[in-house]
């Protein structure tokens, strides 16, 4: 999915986030199965991005704040004693919302999109309309990275992460 390359508007909300060399260690962290963390905060971020547009909401805030929604920084993969990382899919939104406040200049609006967007596994709502588009962008794009890893495990016969 490159087609946010070709997307001026986009490329404007986020580029700064793109092209930090602290956003560019996510490529490092698998997401799900051969997925980077990066690939896939990107496709939220662009999907959420698309869907805000279209409902005219606050699109440059949930393009930004998608990006950064699984910013935590470490391979969610590795042990919790390497990682100190107990519970990750509880507690990994308020270390991106941290990490984001920490690298960018992002608005309290985004920080409470970033700490939500677990819902409902964790169990605080998305406040705005954006916060809601983006939980569900989340969704969306992890299914899908299940369904393709599912049916190149049935292609190949190969396990996947």
């Amino acid at each position: 999915m490159k087609e946010y390359l070709k997307d001026i508007e986009y490329m404007e909300c986020v580029k700064d986030i793109l092209c930090s060399d602290i956003f560019k260690k996510t490529d490092e962290f698998v997401q799900h199965g051969s997925t980077s963390t990066m690939e896939y905060s990107i496709a939220v971020s662009y999907t959420t991005y698309s869907v805000c547009k279209k409902l005219n909401l606050n699109y440059k805030s949930a393009a930004r704040a998608a990006l950064l929604h699984d910013f935590y920084l470490y391979d969610w993969h590795r042990p919790v004693k390497e990682t100190g990382a107990f519970l990750h899919g509880l507690t990994h939104p308020f270390k991106a919302a941290k990490n984001a406040k920490k690298y960018f200049n992002i608005t309290s609006m985004e920080a409470g999109m970033i700490k939500t967007h677990m819902f409902p596994l964790t169990p605080l709502p998305p406040l705005s309309p954006e916060g809601w588009v983006l939980t569900m962008a989340d969704k969306s794009v992890s299914i899908n990275e299940i369904i393709k890893n599912m049916k190149k495990i049935t292609r190949t016969g190969e396990g996947a992460v």
